[in-house]
């Protein structure tokens, strides 16, 4: 820890864990962009401001400077009567900035001089990036994955959650990346998040996993909907162990008219994602899909996607990505509900994950 300016003690990104209430002063925009997890933002500049000081400064320096720090201190100076107006004499916030400058030591020497025990991120957000590419590098290599493969609709992901409720260690690609990962995959009301904050999530969640346990993952392909999985974690998963689950087709019909509800109240909306299809299937087919849609017809239309798109597309990626999937071992859901996939899951964890520990 280092002290360049007074009343601004410096940590580094190493240190980070060691600090529970984490302020990022970037502008809003800057935050949503990606931020370190579980921090909270409170800019020292909203976005209207920092695009106006940073317009002011090329022509102008000394005017930025003077107007940008009038509006720093007004700012500062509200979070005082507001965000930090409850927070305890013993308080150890960690604030960061872009690079660990002006924003940041700004926020930093005036909570120290309240009497708060503040510290500035030593190179802010973009030694904290720095670290998050190099752990995704390194964390996955330490990981043995049990891959869980089926076929669309098979309940993988209900497998997985189940898996987690049973005691077992997982790890929710598709819940960190809000997305199911096909092309009706999107989660209504509910972006995915950028490529950064993806593999902010991912190398959080990664660190949080005990490498001497196995951790059950679904197959996932290179991307996920708009964000793309780590070369490290893909890797390591196309080597782990492989656990097939397979799901009667009348099922996997009746699981994805579950998930896919909200579809079944706008049928012109899953018309028009079904359109980008018609390179690959003609426009008489998709036209054909689209007439079941708007008919009623899910259990029709979810058999025929399956059987036509899903189904065969899934199997060319399965042997492309998990060729060891040929010597999975098989287990099977013969129904869809809850109760069958705790049952499930307590059978699979009891000969894969706690045998593996013993054996660890």
């Amino acid at each position: 820890m280092s002290s360049p300016h007074p009343g601004a003690l410096r940590v580094d990104v190493a240190a980070l864990a060691g600090y529970r209430d984490r302020i990022d002063v970037r502008s809003p925009a800057e935050f949503a962009q990606d931020h370190v997890p579980a921090a909270a933002n409170h800019p020292v500049l909203d976005d209207a401001e920092r695009s106006r000081i940073g317009t002011l400064y090329a022509a102008a320096p000394f005017s930025a400077r003077r107007q940008g720090a009038a509006l720093v201190a007004r700012n500062i100076a509200t979070m005082l009567e507001t965000a930090f107006v409850d927070r305890g004499r013993d308080w150890r916030p960690l604030v960061y900035c872009w690079r660990g400058g002006q924003r940041s030591r700004a926020l930093t020497q005036v909570l120290n001089e309240v009497g708060w025990r503040a510290v500035q991120l030593e190179g802010g957000y973009r030694a904290y990036r720095r670290q998050v590419v190099a752990e995704l590098a390194r964390l996955p290599l330490h990981c043995r994955f049990v891959v869980i493969c089926g076929l669309t609709g098979s309940g993988k992901s209900r497998l997985l959650a189940a898996l987690e409720r049973a005691g077992a260690q997982t790890l929710d690609l598709e819940g960190i990346a809000r997305h199911r990962g096909s092309v009706l995959g999107d989660l209504p009301g509910d972006p995915q998040p950028s490529q950064k904050w993806f593999e902010s999530q991912l190398c959080d969640a990664l660190g949080r996993l005990d490498p001497s346990r196995p951790v059950f993952v679904e197959s996932e392909s290179r991307r996920i909907g708009g964000v793309q999985m780590p070369d490290a974690l893909l890797a390591q998963m196309r080597i782990g162990r492989v656990l097939t689950l397979v799901t009667p087709l009348a099922q996997r019909v009746a699981l994805l008219k579950d998930e896919y509800a909200h579809f079944l109240a706008a049928p012109a909306q899953l018309g028009a994602c079904l359109q980008p299809l018609s390179e690959r299937y003609g426009n008489a087919t998709i036209a054909r899909w689209q007439a079941m849609a708007a008919a009623g017809d899910w259990d029709g239309l979810v058999a025929a996607l399956l059987e036509a798109h899903y189904d065969p597309m899934y199997a060319r990626s399965l042997e492309r990505n998990f060729p060891s999937s040929r010597q999975a071992r098989v287990v099977e859901a013969n129904t869809v509900s809850p109760e069958a996939f705790a049952a499930l899951a307590g059978e699979v964890r009891a000969t894969l994950d706690v045998a593996a520990e013993v054996t660890s």
